[in-house]
C-alpha cells in the first residue's frame, strides 16, 4: 500500500455516519430545524450560560450535573432500545452501533476537553447557541475548537490514541 493510499484510508472514520443513501438540498432542512430547536432548548435550560458552567466546575450547583446526567440516562436507554428493538433509521436502514475499545488517549483528550470547557465556559454543543444568542466573543472559542481539531488530525498518528 502506498503512503498516499494509507493516509487517505487512515483519514476515514470508522462509522461517522453509516447512512448508505445520501441526502442533498431540501432534505437537509430537517437537520437545520432540529438544530435550531436544540439550540432553543439549550438557551431555555441555561446550558449555554457561562455562569452555570462555572458553577458546575466550582461544585456550587447541581444544575449542569443534572442536565448531563439526564442526557447520559436518555442516551443509554435510547441505545438499548435501538439495539434490542432493531429500530431503523428514517431512511429505513439498519442502525449499526460498533463496539469501541478503550485507549489511554481518551483520558488525555478528556482532560484537555474539560480544561478548555472550564476556561472558555463552552463545549462544542452550546457554541452555536451561544453565538446565536449574541455572545459573539464565543466565535474565538469556535475557531479555537476548529484549530484544535485540525491539529489533532494533523498529528494524530504521533499521539497516544
Amino acid at each position: 500500500m502506498k503512503v498516499e493510499d494509507r493516509n487517505i484510508q487512515d483519514a476515514v472514520c470508522d462509522v461517522p455516519n453509516s447512512q448508505e443513501t445520501g441526502e442533498r438540498g431540501f432534505a437537509l432542512v430537517k437537520y437545520l430545524i432540529l438544530g435550531i430547536l436544540f439550540g432553543i432548548v439549550f438557551v431555555k435550560a441555561e446550558i449555554i450560560s457561562w455562569f452555570r458552567i462555572q458553577e458546575m466546575f466550582r461544585l456550587d450547583s447541581f444544575h449542569m450535573y443534572g442536565v448531563i446526567g439526564s442526557a447520559i440516562v436518555v442516551g443509554i436507554i435510547s441505545i438499548q432500545l435501538i439495539k434490542r428493538l432493531k429500530i431503523k433509521s428514517i431512511a429505513g436502514e439498519e442502525i449499526k452501533i460498533p463496539t469501541k475499545e478503550f485507549r489511554k488517549g481518551q483520558i488525555y483528550g478528556g482532560f484537555i476537553f474539560g480544561l478548555g470547557w472550564a476556561i472558555t465556559g463552552a463545549c462544542p454543543g452550546p457554541l452555536f447557541a451561544q453565538i446565536g444568542s449574541g455572545f459573539t466573543v464565543v466565535i474565538i472559542t469556535l475557531l479555537s475548537a476548529i484549530a484544535g481539531t485540525w491539529v489533532y488530525g494533523k498529528f494524530s498518528d504521533k499521539l497516544p490514541n
